[in-house]
């Protein structure tokens, strides 16, 4: 198996041919929620929104780890899940670690 640096760089490259830029963190969050959310008739979010988009990428990509559990939708069709045990990395440093990691098998 390629090595971290590697594989996010590899992450980084397929992010940038689709949308001519890397985006930051925040970013790919954003987009791995619309994702998630699916195709809705929605052209602009609202700021709550979008930190709601953030939050189902998050829980969405915290799933693979067994952090989250997708539970279903609610009546406006958005994901919904529940915390299953408490995320346990220490320091921003090893969070964002941890979610490109994620990240990195998403969108493999």
């Amino acid at each position: 198996m390629e090595n971290f640096e590697q594989r996010w760089a590899d992450t980084e490259m397929l992010l940038k041919q689709r949308f001519g830029r890397v985006p930051d963190m925040e970013g790919i969050l954003f987009l791995i929620g619309v994702n998630e959310l699916g195709n809705l008739p929605r052209k602009k979010f609202s700021k709550e929104q979008k930190q709601d988009l953030m939050h189902i990428a998050v829980c969405t990509l915290l799933c693979q780890l067994g952090y989250y559990e997708y539970v279903g939708r609610d009546t406006d069709n958005w994901p919904h899940f529940n915390e299953l045990q408490h995320v346990t990395a220490n320091g921003i440093g090893e969070q964002e670690r941890m979610l490109k990691e994620c990240m990195i098998r998403y969108f493999e």
